[in-house]
């Protein structure tokens, strides 16, 4: 046995960031299939998460972060009062040169042998189109687009939810509900990034960018010409009088290399697992950075999928995102009254929830 795949073993059966209920290793050779397939918790339902597609540099590291992911989304969906677990699917291999049709129905042939423990939609690297693949061989499919019983595109409501989250924030550090006049980074303007600016513009906010792909910056800059581009996140952090900073890329933004040089006030962003790992969030609050809990204010978009097994509605869903705002604004509330950071309040009630339904 290998050190990373003992490293994977022992956060799954003796780490506090483990307790998955089942770990599925799927693959079909004939399509170049290889995924992981992670249900942290059944407890309030069937698992609900995404299938990202990524080139992982190793199988080990593929494994931790469905982990890992998988584990947010039993957090993500207690938070958002939904009545699922969480689970989470990772597809190893670059997208661009592996992805096909084939291989997303035998993906979804896996996910269908799991008898609706596990329903999938999109994340990294998959697109509406794909889960349309994905649901010709799986009926716990979500994310489909709306000419085949979908919501279609779910970053819409996710970038609603994040912005409810961030005007939260500001109520809570500036007593003003709004980001008029403020400096927000955003890093990552793809799928969910692009309407995070536009509400972020329309509400008045000085906006700066970044994202590794420039065709993406490209699309901010046309539409928006007034968006500042920066060269990278280490600019972006760095950015003087930053008010508000937005990861909206992938997980581990905030780590020991970033924290100690964020100029802004507020994190508040849509990608997942943002915290490279436990204690960061303590080192958050020495700083007086007040952090908004990832898997809490980016849920609209998994409030808009798990709408979908029950017949769509996109203004019932929004009504569920728009309260995002109250619940960042409790978890602030109680984080202060236990005298803990945000994410433990936040990880405190999602807790809760889960182990009340499991005592039902």
């Amino acid at each position: 046995m290998t050190a990373a795949s003992d490293g994977v073993l022992h956060t799954l059966f003796h780490s506090e960031q483990g307790g998955h209920e089942q770990v599925v290793l799927c693959q079909d050779r004939a399509t170049g299939l290889k995924a992981v397939i992670a249900l942290h918790s059944t407890a309030l339902g069937p698992a609900l998460g995404g299938t990202r597609f990524y080139p992982y540099a190793t199988e080990a590291e593929a494994v931790a972060d469905a982990l890992n992911l998988a584990r947010g989304m039993s957090y993500k969906n207690a938070m958002a009062g939904l009545d699922h677990g969480g689970g989470k699917a990772v597809i190893i291999g670059d997208p661009e040169q592996i992805k096909s049709e084939e291989l997303l129905l035998a993906y979804g042939r896996f996910v269908a042998s799991l008898n609706g423990l596990y329903v999938t939609a999109c994340d990294v690297g998959t697109y509406v189109a794909d889960m349309d693949v994905v649901a010709r061989t799986n009926r716990w499919t979500t994310g489909r687009s709306p000419e085949n019983g979908g919501a279609g595109d779910s970053s819409v409501l996710t970038a609603f939810g994040v912005f409810q989250g961030m005007r939260a924030s500001a109520q809570e550090l500036w007593g003003d509900p709004t980001l008029r006049g403020r400096k927000v980074g955003v890093a990552g303007v793809g799928k969910v990034g692009h309407y995070l600016v536009e509400h972020l513009v329309s509400d008045g906010a000085e906006v700066y960018v970044t994202d590794v792909r420039e065709e993406s910056v490209r699309r901010i800059t046309e539409k928006f010409p007034q968006v500042t581009v920066v060269a990278d996140t280490d600019a972006l952090i760095r950015v003087e009088g930053l008010d508000v900073y937005a990861p909206c890329a992938l997980g581990g933004a905030l780590n020991e290399e970033t924290v100690p040089f964020l100029t802004a006030r507020i994190v508040c962003g849509a990608a997942n697992n943002q915290l490279a790992h436990p204690g960061i969030e303590k080192d958050l609050v020495e700083r007086g950075i007040l952090y908004a809990p990832d898997y809490v204010v980016n849920a609209g978009g998994v409030i808009q999928v798990a709408d979908e097994l029950h017949g769509f509605d996109f203004d019932r869903c929004k009504a569920k995102a728009v309260k995002i705002f109250d619940t960042t604004l409790e978890i602030f509330a109680r984080a202060k009254a236990d005298g803990i950071p945000p994410a433990a309040a936040a990880d405190r009630i999602a807790e809760q929830r889960m182990a009340e339904a499991r005592r039902a």
